[in-house]
């Protein structure tokens, strides 16, 4: 197998995902088409993806399925994803949403769970998304069903998927991961920070600001906003760099999320050395064990108390840092690689194809 015809958001984590998993395919050989949808590349994403080796930019700015009424988009998305399987003949094609799995491309479909607006309503609401979603849910059971194989980032994403679509076959669970960062001489400094956009109440970056003044550090967030709440110091989007940069100087990390079906800034944090403080939902207790903090989402003073802990008590909090830390070498991206080159091999001999793995 030579080459992946991949779809990303370009407006959250999956961007990201795709990139960093594409770096680690071109490890392997494997040329990648990456087609975006969602809005237009930013400069700073674009310059991102100009130093991955063997990956291809597509760029659109078809709306997303989960996007308010997004459906004349997503059928001229469909037909545009069409024509560059027919014109690219990829060996796979990888699928970072689910309606484009109902496509009748000839090459094995991978379609991966990374969220859903149904479980996302459920977490952040506390009850079953509204009628509105019905096309939605619709879109995406088909999708799912005409799948060759489904990947979720984690089992709690896996148990998610099979709750709200049913009961569906050939799905496999490949962590996310992120990559080795250098190693850092940079010395932590005294600041909370948090990645996240400032409106998705599942990032829950409004408990952040209700219990800013009473926690001793600053706390600054990085995300697509231009303003955050009151209280917060906001990092605006920050390119690759510029956050790992964050990362490397941040003593603590906090994501006290409603609902997040792996967390990667966390991850990142983690490798970087940051002690993490993180919503106590079954993903985030899956992914770190006994390594992070948990508070309760709807608990400030749980949250102020945690974050005021560890901000004084600078002997916990290198201990919490380096459990992170261990556990955090678990997730690589080049795991993830693997991972996938397995599930793509096996397709590759299910059609015949040659394998990369």
């Amino acid at each position: 197998m030579t080459s992946v015809l991949m779809t990303a958001d370009t407006l959250g984590g999956v961007f990201t995902y795709s990139i960093t998993l594409a770096r680690e395919l071109a490890e392997h050989g494997v040329v990648t088409h990456l087609a975006t949808m969602g809005a237009l590349l930013r400069p700073e994403q674009r310059a991102v993806a100009a130093c991955v080796p063997g990956l291809v930019l597509h760029e659109s700015a078809y709306a997303l399925e989960w996007m308010d009424e997004p459906w004349q988009d997503v059928a001229r998305a469909g037909e545009w994803l069409s024509s560059l399987e027919r014109e690219l003949a990829p060996d796979v094609v990888h699928l970072n949403g689910y309606a484009h799995g109902a496509l009748a491309f000839r090459a094995p479909k991978v379609v991966v769970a990374h969220s859903c607006v149904l479980s996302w309503w459920e977490a952040v609401f506390g009850e079953p998304a509204p009628r509105r979603y019905a096309r939605y849910r619709s879109a995406v059971h088909a999708g799912l069903l005409n799948a060759d194989v489904i990947v979720a980032i984690s089992r709690s994403m896996s148990e998610s998927i099979a709750r709200h679509y049913g009961p569906l076959a050939q799905t496999k669970v490949v962590y996310n991961g992120a990559p080795l960062p250098q190693v850092s001489a940079v010395e932590k400094e005294p600041f909370v920070l948090s990645c996240g956009r400032v409106w998705d109440r599942a990032k829950n970056v409004e408990a952040l600001a209700r219990v800013a003044g009473r926690v001793p550090w600053p706390i600054r967030v990085a995300g697509w906003d231009s303003d955050a709440h009151e209280g917060l110091e906001s990092l605006g989007w920050l390119g690759e760099r510029e956050l790992g940069s964050w990362m490397d100087r941040a003593a603590i990390f906090a994501l006290p999320a409603r609902y997040e079906p792996f967390g990667l800034s966390a991850l990142e944090a983690a490798l970087r050395g940051a002690a993490l403080v993180v919503g106590d939902i079954p993903s985030l207790r899956e992914i770190w064990g006994d390594a992070a903090t948990f508070v309760d989402p709807a608990d400030d003073d749980a949250l102020a108390a945690a974050l005021t802990t560890l901000a004084r008590e600078p002997g916990h909090r290198a201990r919490l840092a380096e459990r992170a830390k261990t556990r955090a070498l678990q997730y690589t991206s080049e795991r993830t690689a693997d991972g996938m080159l397995r599930i793509y091999a096996e397709l590759g001999r299910r059609e015949g194809l040659v394998s990369c793995a």
